[in-house]
């Protein structure tokens, strides 16, 4: 935290928040269940069809159903805390979905490899001490990805399941990036896995929900980071400059420029555990929340 965290600091957490995300393959998927009443058998055919109409804008018209399957292979596009990888992990998808699975797959792999020398790059001043850092403090980029998936292992950046599928991944960006004939015959196949994989990676490392050892345990609707992980490198360089700090008697509000917060300027002095901030949110009384007008 910068030291001009305010007086009431230590009651408000930061709340991870992201609007980069797309769930209309979950929509698109879901079959209609026999046993639905008849209205939201309706509403989901109706949804489905406002989705593969605004595919069809968005990716044309030709080739359309094999566009369709191919939007619903790659699954969702995950809940990310907004950051560099986004943007190009967006254009990864976008080749897949319109066929073009060299370039895709390519990128997938090139993708992943820049998201390992950033986690280095970004990140390394923060490990001078260590036994790991005269490995890697002279080196602006890694090829080979033995060496920044060890160290950031060791310094306690990449989860143990992110490690699993860089470690997965690295054979099929030696093959794929490399001469190798196999490439022609297993294309789509390879590439949808190299996408998967990466999406994993996204999604474990800077994902702004579900259960990660820096996100208080236990509330409901919104996820906040704890308060012991604010001064961690991962944390500092890539979560906060995108969670608004917050008590937990905030209020969203979405307008014409997207979402905003509202809060009390002052929550007083003192300190809330993590536990005491997760209760004070969760049984919040609605009458004591923000009113953004």
């Amino acid at each position: 935290m910068s030291n001009s965290a305010p007086r009431d600091a230590g009651k408000r957490r930061y709340l991870s928040w992201s609007h980069d995300f797309d769930t209309r393959a979950i929509l698109l998927k879901n079959e209609i269940d026999a046993n639905w009443e008849e209205e939201v058998k309706e509403r989901h055919r109706t949804n489905q069809e406002s989705i593969r109409a605004s595919l069809a804008l968005e990716y044309g018209a030709a080739a359309i159903d094999q566009k369709i399957i191919n939007f619903i292979d790659l699954d969702t596009k995950p809940f990310s805390i907004i950051s560099y990888h986004n943007a190009l992990f967006h254009q990864v998808r976008q080749s897949f979905v319109i066929g073009g699975y060299y370039p895709a797959l390519v990128g997938a792999c090139t993708l992943a490899e820049r998201i390992l020398n950033h986690l280095i790059i970004d990140l390394r001043a923060h490990y001078r001490s260590t036994p790991e850092y005269p490995r890697v403090y002279r080196k602006d980029s890694f090829d080979d990805w033995r060496v920044p998936i060890e160290v950031l292992a060791s310094w306690g950046v990449l989860l143990p399941e992110a490690v699993k599928e860089f470690r997965l991944l690295m054979p099929l960006r030696h093959r794929s990036v490399h001469f190798n004939p196999e490439t022609y015959v297993k294309l789509r196949e390879d590439c949808l896995s190299a996408i998967l994989h990466v999406r994993s990676i996204i999604e474990t490392q800077f994902g702004s929900f579900a259960l990660r050892p820096w996100f208080i345990a236990g509330t409901l609707g919104h996820v906040f980071i704890k308060k012991e992980w604010e001064n961690h490198p991962l944390i500092q360089t890539y979560f906060l400059p995108n969670c608004p700090f917050v008590g937990p008697l905030f209020a969203m509000k979405h307008g014409p420029d997207g979402w905003s917060w509202h809060d009390y300027e002052d929550y007083g002095s003192g300190d809330w555990s993590d536990e005491e901030f997760a209760s004070k949110y969760n049984n919040r009384d609605p009458e004591k929340v923000v009113k953004p007008d």
